[in-house]
């Protein structure tokens, strides 16, 4: 259950990211980069900074 809140959450910020990247500065595609690169490091570790603060908010 909780991987689907971190996916969804991790969606959300990659496409707000990219809008306020093209419509405001093209600074924000780093936080994009961000994301996908604790995507990609929680796939080899199996460690999520996201799935701590959604189990210390109660998400089961």
């Amino acid at each position: 259950m909780i991987n689907r809140y971190i996916n969804g959450i991790a969606g959300t910020f990659i496409l707000i990211s990219l809008a306020l990247g093209h419509f405001i500065s093209p600074n924000w595609y780093w936080f994009t980069a961000f994301v996908g690169a604790n995507l990609l490091q929680s796939a080899f570790t199996n460690w999520c900074l996201m799935g701590i603060i959604l189990k210390k908010l109660g998400v089961k």
